[in-house]
C-alpha cells in the first residue's frame, strides 16, 4: 500500500488534535457548569437584600400574593425587612395576610384588589395610583394562569386561552412597564443600591409541553422578554431574573403532597430568595435561574444530555399528558354521576 502523502498525514493529525481539544473543552465546560451549580446553590452565602433597600424603607410589589408562591414571596421579603404591596383579586384574603405580615415582621403593607385578567386602561391606572408615591425597589411578577387540565389546542375554550395569555404575558409586561420608573427613582434616590424584577416562569416554558401548548408558549415568552429586559435595565442598576420552577405544591399545579422534586411554596421561595441572581441549574442562560436544588439538577441534566428542545422529551410529555387527561375525564364523569344520584 502506498504511503499517504505527508501533507495528508499532517492534516489528519491536525484534525485529530482539534477534535480532541474541542472534546476536552466541552467536557471541561460541563464539569465547570456542574461545579458552579454546587457552589451557587450550596456554598455561597445567602443574598443580602439590603442592596434592594431592605430595612431602609423600600417596598416590594408582589402580584398573585393571596396564596401559594406569591404569599410566600410577600412573607419572606417582609422577613428580610422590605415593606410589601400585595396584589390579587380577593380583598378579604389580602387584608388577612397583610395583618399577619405587619404583626409578625413589623413592616408596612398595602393591599390592591385587582383582577389581572382584565386588560383595561382602568386596571393599570388603579394599580399605578396605588403605588406611585412609594419607593418601590422590587417587583415580583408571580401571578399566573394555566389550563383547567391537559387539553388539545383545538379543544381549549376561548376564554381560557385569552385569560392565560392576558395574565401570563400582557399583564406581566404592562405591570413591569409601569413599575420600572418607580424602581429607577428609588435607585437614583439611593434608598436602594439596586432594583429587582423577578418573573416567575415554569419548566413548561423550558420544555415544549403538549396538551398545555398555550400555557407552555406563554411561559416560553418570558425567557426572551426577561433576558432582553435585563440588558435594557442594566445601566439603571435594575436586575431582571426569570425563575424556572418545576412542580410546586400550589393550586396552579393541583399537587398537594410535597417530595424531593416537588417542594412546598415556602421551601421553593426560600431557595429562590437565597440564591437570587445565581443561575443554579440554568448554567447556559443569563438572567435566568433554576434555584431549587432538585429542579436545578433536572434542568442541568436535561440540558446537558438530550437538550431541552428534544423531541423525545416532548413526545414523552405528550404521552404522559394524554394519560393524565383520560384520568381527569374519568374523575369528572364519576363526580358528575355522583351529583346526579
Amino acid at each position: 500500500m502506498p504511503a499517504l502523502p505527508s501533507f495528508n498525514c499532517k492534516l489528519l493529525t491536525g484534525l485529530l488534535y482539534a477534535a480532541t481539544a474541542v472534546g476536552v473543552l466541552k467536557i471541561s465546560a460541563k464539569i465547570y457548569g456542574f461545579l458552579s451549580l454546587i457552589v451557587n446553590l450550596f456554598l455561597l452565602p445567602p443574598v443580602d437584600y439590603s442592596k434592594f433597600g431592605a430595612k431602609k424603607g423600600a417596598w416590594a410589589v408582589i402580584t398573585g400574593a393571596s396564596e401559594g408562591i406569591g404569599q410566600e414571596f410577600a412573607k419572606q421579603l417582609a422577613s428580610r425587612g422590605l415593606n410589601v404591596v400585595l396584589v390579587s383579586r380577593t380583598q378579604a384574603k389580602l387584608e388577612e395576610i397583610a395583618t399577619e405580615i405587619e404583626s409578625k415582621y413589623k413592616v408596612q403593607t398595602r393591599v390592591v384588589a385587582a383582577d389581572c385578567s382584565k386588560n383595561t386602561p382602568e386596571l393599570y391606572a388603579s394599580l399605578y395610583k396605588a403605588i406611585e408615591e412609594l419607593p418601590v425597589s422590587v417587583l415580583i411578577n408571580n401571578v399566573g394562569r394555566s389550563h383547567a387540565g391537559p387539553v388539545l389546542l383545538e379543544e381549549t375554550p376561548d376564554d381560557e386561552l385569552e385569560n392565560i395569555l392576558t395574565i401570563n404575558n400582557a399583564f406581566l409586561v404592562k405591570m413591569t412597564k409601569l413599575t420600572i420608573p418607580l424602581i429607577d427613582r428609588t435607585v437614583k434616590s439611593k434608598q436602594a443600591a439596586k432594583g429587582l424584577i423577578v418573573n416567575v416562569g415554569s419548566f413548561a416554558g423550558l420544555f415544549p409541553t403538549p396538551y398545555l401548548a398555550v400555557y407552555s408558549g406563554s411561559k416560553a415568552f418570558l425567557q426572551n422578554f426577561s433576558q432582553a429586559l435585563s440588558i435594557e435595565l442594566k445601566e439603571k442598576n435594575i436586575e431582571v431574573e426569570l425563575i424556572l420552577a418545576y412542580f410546586v405544591t400550589t393550586a396552579l399545579s393541583a399537587i398537594r403532597r410535597s417530595s424531593f422534586f416537588i417542594p412546598t411554596p415556602k421551601k421553593f421561595v426560600a431557595a429562590t430568595l437565597r440564591n437570587m441572581g445565581r443561575r443554579g441549574g440554568a448554567q447556559d442562560r443569563f438572567a435566568t435561574s433554576s434555584p431549587y436544588p432538585s429542579h436545578a439538577l433536572i434542568n442541568y441534566v436535561a440540558n446537558n444530555t438530550l437538550g431541552v428542545f428534544s423531541e423525545w422529551i416532548a413526545q414523552s410529555t405528550y404521552n404522559n399528558m394524554k394519560i393524565t387527561k383520560a384520568k381527569r375525564l374519568r374523575k369528572l364523569q364519576k363526580q358528575k354521576a355522583a351529583k346526579a344520584e
